[in-house]
């Protein structure tokens, strides 16, 4: 079995694993990282997008030894000293979600998409979310939120892009 090394969250962890273990299993069964959730499992939803190396990927298409090396963020390692991340609150202000079951990896694939441009119009946070699907809000909401958080974290002093 290959062993993988991969900082997860800021932490640090070796194990041996299958070579065809999926990234989301392995870091909800191996590490407990419960928040990133299995959706379709096919890579079109969009609900286990984690940040590798600061960049969104479905962590349901990515296998667990193609993370060796690599420094892995979830939903659950955003936020400060127990804080919530901009964008976690400007998700819950701005009511951006009803089941909540999209929510990580659309948080997750909206700071790749700040990454990238940090001052997106309503237009660009649409297609810069079109690989992430939610059935229940209508999408007008989660716009508001990456606007929101967009601009908070533009602000001098703010917390940077990329967790």
């Amino acid at each position: 079995m290959p062993r993988i090394r991969v900082e997860v969250d800021g932490a640090t962890y070796e194990d041996d694993v299958e070579p065809r273990l999926l990234l989301v299993h392995y870091l909800r069964e191996r590490l407990g990282k419960v928040g990133t959730p299995v959706g379709c499992d096919t890579s079109n939803c969009g609900a286990c997008t984690v940040l590798m190396d600061g960049m969104s990927v479905k962590s349901c298409s990515v296998l667990a030894v193609q993370a060796d090396g690599q420094d892995v963020t979830t939903v659950e390692g955003l936020g400060v000293d127990g804080g919530t991340h901009p964008m976690q609150r400007a998700f819950h202000e701005e009511h951006a979600l009803q089941c909540g079951y999209c929510t990580p990896g659309m948080i997750m694939a909206s700071l790749d998409l700040l990454r990238e441009n940090p001052d997106p119009s309503e237009d660009e946070v649409r297609e810069g979310l079109e690989g992430n699907l939610c059935r229940c809000t209508g999408y007008q909401n989660i716009v508001k939120a990456v606007r929101r958080a967009a601009s908070e974290m533009r602000e001098p002093g703010r917390q940077e892009v990329t967790p």
